[in-house]
């Protein structure tokens, strides 16, 4: 019974996936697909849980949750320190005008 709720669940989740995946991939600024893959990384650790209690491992799968949280929280901040340092991730022309070879 429970194992059919977390299987289901599992799979519901991972359909929902699909919109930060949206989000992240043609989101319009920066900060949009930042926060896209953030919550990527928050559904992925739900389901890290999920799948421990499928295969009734919970102790080891919290482990590698827990693991894949902070690394997911250290690479949304040093991505949000990154876009506030430089503020635009796109690249930048260096062409200089009236200077160059023809």
């Amino acid at each position: 019974m429970m194992n059919t709720f977390f299987t289901y669940s599992a799979i519901g989740l991972s359909l929902l996936l699909l919109f930060p995946m949206l989000r992240a991939l043609i989101g319009p600024t920066v900060i949009d697909r930042i926060v896209g893959v953030n919550v990527m990384g928050t559904k992925a650790t739900v389901l890290i849980i999920f799948v421990g209690m499928l295969y009734g491992r919970i102790e080891m799968f919290v482990d590698i949750a827990i693991a894949y949280a902070m690394l997911n929280f250290i690479v949304s901040i040093a991505a949000a320190k990154l876009f506030h340092r430089y503020r635009s991730i796109e690249p930048v022309n260096n062409d200089v005008q009236g200077g160059g070879l023809s």
